[in-house]
């Protein structure tokens, strides 16, 4: 009798043991010339993405968003990591601080997603009961155990002196690790988190001559991906799909002119240089370059993915973040940022300039969403068991891949980077 090749094919068994086990990697973990991809499961099955939420994003340094959004006292993002809420803030001298999203009485959420400032006067309230926090997390006010704003005449009510064993010292905010550097904010959630200099290796030095902390974000659009975040970057990483997804880029951003760019760190880096002018498609210009870079920066476009999720790109004349955030194995909402050096901000025909980087960003990227959703949706088929990487394209993902690998199954390591800075991706042949 003949199989019926339209018949459905048997879901593939999930054990999440195998998640966190070395060997069920072993095909990965080869040399790139030689590795096959990660298992399917991996950007599809929901067990794997709650085994990779504490073991990948609960345990180091994820970009969490743009640091000039708190460039002042009380200036707050709220931001998920690893499915936990977190405030991002300035005490009142100015010092970053981080705190999980819960009041210390019965949990509330603090903050919406959307605030943009911890409240009035720079004081965090809990919606539910009123107990009030400064910005440095120091527990201020706790109605029915100290009088915290309550109202003239019912201060008898609220007169709880008698309450044992309390202390609103002890219930300040819980304290999450917080750092910037250049454009970002990250946030750790680790008890004992490693410097952030760590996490970033060589790639502060690589960007030194950028002044990166001072760009200036400009524009910025959200996108709903039905696709793993993995999926987005690496995309973002390789070029091997260039000509056939994205023709306008492809004229702007030559195949034949890309060099990986990564030293130690835990990051996948790539340029391209030099950098090619505008077509009519659009491309590059817009905005007129940092003056005071020179070299090789003056004429490059450089690349970075940051581990886990997030995408810098940076030319001499703006630069462009994507932000990940998983929602779920199958979905991901990302945040894009177009950001201007400061030399830009008095000119006045730099919006004009931002319109077109906007229009073609959104175009390249849009493109890119749409592939990486197709790609999600072949993964989930069952007959699909993963495939061979391609070593000349590909080893940025290999280099992702066996990243993600190490946080699976408890290995902290710092990954090293090529010997040559700037290694080509397409080598002349000999």
């Amino acid at each position: 009798m003949t199989a019926d090749p339209h018949a459905a094919l048997p879901a593939r068994p999930v054990d999440p043991a195998r998640f966190t086990d070395e060997s069920t990697y072993r095909a990965t973990r080869l040399p790139v010339e030689l590795a096959s991809t990660l298992l399917p499961d991996a950007y599809a099955a929901p067990e794997f993405f709650a085994v990779e939420r504490e073991r990948v994003f609960a345990t180091g340094w994820v970009a969490v968003g743009i640091a000039a959004d708190v460039d002042r006292p009380g200036a707050c993002v709220v931001a998920e990591v690893a499915g936990r809420s977190i405030i991002v803030t300035r005490d009142r001298n100015g010092s970053l601080r981080g705190f999980h999203n819960v009041c210390r009485h019965r949990a509330t959420r603090l903050l919406g997603p959307d605030a943009r400032e911890v409240g009035k006067r720079g004081r965090i309230r809990c919606p539910y009961h009123n107990w009030t926090y400064d910005t440095d997390g120091t527990c201020l006010g706790t109605p029915l155990f100290e009088g915290s704003d309550v109202p003239a005449g019912q201060e008898a009510i609220f007169d709880t002196s008698v309450a044992k064993g309390f202390d609103r010292a002890d219930y300040g905010l819980l304290p999450v690790a917080v750092d910037t550097w250049g454009p970002f904010l990250f946030a750790n959630l680790a008890a004992d988190p490693e410097p952030l200099a760590t996490h970033l290796g060589d790639l502060p030095r690589r960007f030194a001559a950028y002044r990166l902390d001072e760009w200036v974000p400009r524009r910025r659009r959200t996108y709903d991906v039905a696709a793993n975040y993995k999926l987005v970057g690496e995309n973002f990483m390789e070029y091997y799909h260039l000509p056939w997804v994205h023709p306008e880029l492809n004229q702007v951003s030559k195949v034949a002119d890309h060099h990986r760019w990564q030293g130690p760190g835990r990051y996948m880096g790539m340029c391209t240089t030099p950098v090619s002018r505008n077509t009519e498609a659009g491309g590059w210009d817009g905005l007129r370059p940092l003056s005071s870079l020179g070299g090789q920066d003056a004429d490059s476009g450089r690349f970075a993915w940051l581990f886990p999720s997030t995408a810098l790109v940076v030319l001499p004349n703006h630069a462009f973040v994507l932000l990940n955030q998983p929602v779920a194995a199958n979905r991901t909402i990302e945040t894009a940022v177009l950001l201007t050096h400061p030399e830009c901000l008095g000119d006045p025909e730099a919006e004009q300039g931002l319109d077109q980087l906007e229009k073609f960003w959104d175009l390249v990227n849009r493109q890119d969403l749409h592939i990486v959703e197709e790609v999600q949706r072949g993964i989930e088929n069952p007959a699909y068991r993963g495939g061979r990487m391609c070593f000349r394209f590909e080893e940025p993902v290999h280099r992702f891949q066996n990243m993600v690998i190490d946080r699976m199954v408890g290995i902290d390591r710092v990954p090293g980077g090529d010997e040559d800075p700037m290694t080509p991706m397409f080598p002349e042949p000999a």
